[in-house]
């Protein structure tokens, strides 16, 4: 899949989930790692890993993390190619990175549900994101029409209604693709949200044939996608991955070429058992967000020592600016309980008010007042701590390496790339 750098990856995500089955059918267990990029430190540490351990790195990026306007993290899908690119060089990173949009879909964007957009309006800028994905370099998309705002809340749009949806986002990525005359992309579809109506084994079933008989009707059986998203046990607030669930779906898909990938893998208790199920891939985020915080909360901890010994330093009341700029956002009333909603954030207890900025941090990293006080704690620690952005990044790069260790994915290029 080409990207706006050198090295590009020469296998299609799809190619290496076609090496992964055959691996496994013959003992080899393997899953794929995607990160998602909330961060410039998260991405760093990513392709840092990636470098060190010889394997692909998949990044999922979400509507609302990447977009055509910059998201929360302020990239366009062509400046968070060139900014992984940018970061492979730096690193001396030889290993394949895949760029990829996640749950590429209508209201899937805060901004969308907001703005009260329409089905049609959202829709075109879900096909204007596609198209600009495209053209950036990914390597996969998302495709998740799921989620449907003109039902009544909590109301699953029917299984039908989400293959038309699928396969129009689909057809229509696939026409520009080859208008613009570019390489082949790969695709993941479904979702595990209970909103989207696939949780249930029989729906998934249904979704699965209706999407097969209706991309073979539009001849577009040859982007049949390599991943199907399953539930698999995890989700928000559950960290057990289901062994006996992960096989069942596993057997259900990888007879058409595609495999099981998991979401909300963050801190999950029994990673090992991923590739040891069959596996495909599973994505991680807000578990490196909190790894990228406790990190600046420990730098925050020696800049209070230090502001104790040399009165004159100035504090850089990191966390005070980063607690303010999640308030502003009001980002973290997408997290609340039914018990909590209505309710101000001051009128939260206190695990709960942490809990909410840990989650709504990777929101508000681009705040300016979260930047200058994060450069400022990083000016404050630099005489004793040389490279305080690196004390970070290294920390989450550990906490990356648990999954890598875990799938099995050291030194697998070779096995990957069939060599």
């Amino acid at each position: 899949m080409q990207t706006d750098g050198s090295n590009p990856p020469t296998l299609t995500i799809k190619q290496i989930v076609h090496r992964i089955i055959a691996l496994h059918s013959r003992g080899t267990q393997i899953t794929l790692l995607a990160a998602c990029p909330n961060s410039d430190a998260v991405l760093e540490a990513a392709v840092k890993v990636a470098a060190a351990n010889n394997m692909p790195m998949l990044f999922a990026a979400t509507l609302n993390q990447v977009d055509r306007d910059g998201g929360y993290t302020g990239w366009t899908p062509r400046a968070f190619v060139a900014r992984m690119t940018e970061l492979a060089e730096k690193h001396h990173c030889d290993s394949p990175l895949y760029p990829c949009l996640d749950h590429g879909g209508p209201w899937l964007r805060d901004a969308h549900t907001r703005d009260r957009l329409s089905l049609e309006e959202t829709m075109e800028e879900v096909k204007k994101t596609l198209m600009a994905c495209l053209e950036a370099g990914y390597a996969l998309l998302h495709v998740d029409p799921t989620v449907d705002r003109t039902l009544l809340p909590g109301q699953p749009p029917e299984i039908d209604v989400v293959v038309e949806r699928t396969v129009e986002l689909i057809a229509h990525a696939e026409v520009h693709r080859e208008r613009l005359g570019l390489p082949p992309v790969s695709y993941e579809v479904g979702t595990e949200e209970v909103h989207g109506g696939l949780v249930d084994f029989d729906n998934f079933d249904r979704f699965l044939s209706g999407l097969e008989a209706r991309l073979e009707a539009e001849g577009l059986a040859h982007v049949w996608p390599c991943f199907i998203v399953g539930k698999v046990g995890t989700d928000l607030h559950t960290s057990t991955f289901d062994p006996e669930s992960a096989r069942r779906l596993y057997n259900r898909v990888v007879y058409l070429g595609s495999l099981i990938k998991g979401h909300y893998t963050d801190w999950v208790d029994n990673p090992a058992d991923y590739p040891a199920t069959g596996m495909g891939g599973a994505n991680v985020g807000p578990e490196f967000t909190a790894t990228e915080l406790a990190a600046l909360h420990e730098l925050c901890d020696r800049e209070g020592q230090l502001v104790e010994l040399n009165p004159g330093l100035p504090a850089s009341g990191f966390r005070a600016a980063l607690e303010t700029a999640v308030v502003d956002s009001g980002r973290w009333r997408k997290w609340l309980l039914a018990d909590e909603k209505g309710r101000d954030f001051d009128d939260l207890s206190p695990a709960r008010r942490e809990w909410l900025v840990a989650t709504g941090a990777r929101y508000v990293w681009t705040d300016p007042r979260v930047l200058a006080a994060r450069e400022q704690l990083c000016q404050n620690l630099r005489s004793e701590l040389p490279d305080p952005h690196g004390f970070v990044v290294d920390r989450v790069a550990e906490n990356i390496q648990t999954y890598v260790d875990a799938f099995n994915l050291k030194d697998s290029l070779p096995l990957l790339a069939g060599q």
